[in-house]
């Protein structure tokens, strides 16, 4: 009884001294939510020398990019599962390597295991993947290497003899090489604040600097669109308009190479192949490197909490305080109609000369800041973007590796078939379209799309000897079933029971291995991590909501129309992923802003 007792006082007191610590000054910048882009900010924010609190809901930082260890032994990445998109001015400029962050480069990047026996692996080994994609197609084979050759060679594409090949469609520029100059050409867009006009009444000196700004902004764009030239533009403008269907049918003929690309253009979204824009996903989700190879994904050791741990000790160590078990009930205005704090869920007021919010647009606009304060054209813009979702995570803890028929191997050691994304169910593009259908139809889809991965066979960290940590990401799940509710117990079980029986078929005796599970649908999603819709990229990454949309038209350089309130989560330009450029972006925003009040 003393024990419990003396536990009850000593969290009394820390509950207490951290309700001091809050309330004893007036901080220059609060941050609602402990998520990667909320510390990042805080980061930045706290080197440049203001004082910096960071309030989060939960009892773990990380939001979206946390480690849970929710079965003990077992340490599941619970939502976000791989890196590659932190930018990396953020890795450099935090010197997140010196702060813990290690990153495990898989190779190959993915398996594709096919109900006839055979499979696709691919990675960043041009010959592995040539000789891979050759046992479906050979004119794939030759249409997908990026090139480590010059453009545009000066006579023919008659190469020697170790180069092996020169693509059908353009000399010297397959599908690789031609993402990778895509991203290169969009590349300084996510790390600057998009070029907004200027919301709020200045003085002539900032309006004239400000349209400065712009001009260099879009003089640097045009620069390298000119330099980019006429046809790649408008392939550019194919990829970000066109369904990803259409891009992939243009490149290629192999089912099982379009399908296993084709994920990149849906994950996470709610739309198929076959949606309009879809090409852009596409995109965002090979622009990422990792240690300098673009494209290229990578396992964090200690899941990918590391990440978000990482940066908060860059963050402390810059001054930044870190509250947890902090819930921001509403934002306070003082009598000018300007933010001055958040008052806590437990009635605690915080002051503050500026808050920034890592919650989704939603939640920020529409539960935190107080009735008839907004403009409601903005409000509405808000509210009708689609957070909508059709995504459940599922962390396995399993006794064995899955054995894959389709190899002929027996072995209990990992092989090159469990290092990278393994994808399930997903071995043309209309069986990806149908699965979609279902959800629409109100259905969780009858063989869904999953995304396995295994990254307990690079990181030791995160499971017991012998024993793996799996993470299933699946599509498509509808947020409100047809028929069923994902709150029965037993619903949920059939589901998970489903992509279960769908991995069993390539992999047999993969049911006999598991342990136990944590599962996390849409409606899960908003409610344990604050994902409106349980949409992970704060809101849908259409063409309608990127850039100068994003989150509404008008509103996309981080500031809001409260002023003082700002936005630095991933429903802010240039998007969702784990990122940091939200943060970053916000956080210099931010630090100008102030500077010119001064």
């Amino acid at each position: 009884m003393w024990r419990q007792n003396s536990r009850r006082l000593t969290t009394c007191t820390a509950a207490a001294n951290s309700t001091r610590v809050l309330t004893d000054n007036k901080w220059d910048a609060l941050v609602i939510g402990g998520g990667h882009n909320g510390l990042t900010a805080a980061a930045y924010l706290a080197r440049s020398g203001l004082s910096v609190a960071v309030l989060e809901r939960r009892h773990v930082i990380g939001g979206a990019a946390v480690t849970e260890e929710l079965i003990p032994g077992f340490k599941f990445s619970r939502c976000s599962y791989l890196q590659s998109l932190l930018r990396p001015a953020v890795i450099q400029e935090l010197e997140l390597a010196r702060h813990g962050l290690k990153l495990l480069k898989r190779s190959p990047s993915s398996f594709t295991p096919s109900r006839d026996g055979r499979y696709l692996l691919l990675g960043p080994d041009k010959e592995l993947n040539y000789s891979e994609i050759s046992k479906f197609s050979k004119r794939d084979a030759e249409a997908f290497p990026k090139f480590f050759l010059p453009r545009w060679p000066s006579s023919s594409c008659e190469l020697d003899a170790s180069r092996l090949w020169c693509p059908i469609s353009d000399p010297c520029n397959g599908y690789e090489t031609l993402l990778e100059d895509f991203c290169k050409f969009i590349d300084p867009i996510l790390d600057s604040s998009p070029p907004e006009k200027l919301q709020q009444i200045s003085s002539l000196n900032v309006r004239m600097k400000d349209n400065l700004q712009k001009s260099i902004f879009w003089a640097h764009f045009l620069q390298r669109a000119v330099a980019m030239g006429q046809k790649e533009l408008l392939d550019f403008m194919d990829l970000l308009l066109s369904p990803a269907s259409k891009v992939l049918n243009n490149w290629f003929e192999s089912d099982i190479l379009k399908a296993t690309l084709a994920t990149d253009a849906v994950i996470g979204s709610k739309g198929s192949v076959s949606t309009p824009g879809s090409g852009y996903v596409l995109l965002h989700h090979v622009m990422g490197e990792t240690d300098g190879d673009r494209g290229i994904w990578s396992y964090v050791e200690g899941g990918m909490g590391s990440v978000s741990l990482a940066i908060s000790r860059a963050a402390r160590e810059a001054g930044a305080t870190i509250m947890t078990e902090a819930e921001v009930s509403k934002l306070m205005i003082d009598g000018s109609g300007r933010v001055s704090g958040v008052l806590l869920a437990d009635g605690t007021q915080v002051r503050s000369s500026v808050v920034l919010s890592n919650a989704t647009p939603y939640r920020t606009f529409m539960e935190f800041v107080p009735h008839n304060v907004l403009p409601d054209d903005f409000l509405g813009a808000v509210k009708n973007s689609d957070y909508s979702s059709a995504t459940t995570k599922i962390n396995l803890a399993v006794d064995r590796l899955p054995q894959f028929h389709c190899c002929k191997l027996n072995s209990p050691d990992a092989g090159p078939q469990h290092m990278g994304t393994i994808h399930i169910g997903s071995e043309s593009m209309e069986e990806i379209d149908a699965a979609c259908q279902d959800s629409a139809n109100g259905i969780p889809s009858r063989r869904p799309v999953i995304e396995m991965t295994i990254p307990s066979v690079l990181d030791k960290t995160i499971s017991p000897s012998g024993k793996h940590v799996i993470n299933l990401f699946i599509q498509y799940t509808p947020y409100k079933p047809s028929e069923g509710s994902w709150e029965d117990s037993e619903y949920r079980k059939s589901f998970a029971q489903r992509c279960f029986d769908l991995i069993e078929e390539y992999a047999p005796g993969f049911n006999s291995s598991v342990i136990g599970y944590d599962m996390l649908t849409p409606p899960d999603l908003e409610r344990e991590i604050g994902l409106t819709g349980g949409n992970i990229f704060h809101g849908a990454m259409g063409l309608d909501s990127l850039f100068l949309m994003r989150p509404v038209k008008g509103w996309s350089n981080y500031r809001t129309p409260l002023q003082g309130l700002y936005l630095c989560g991933s429903g802010a330009h240039p998007g969702g992923g784990v990122m940091g450029a939200p943060g970053r972006n916000a956080a210099n925003v931010v630090i100008q802003d102030m500077k010119t009040q001064l």
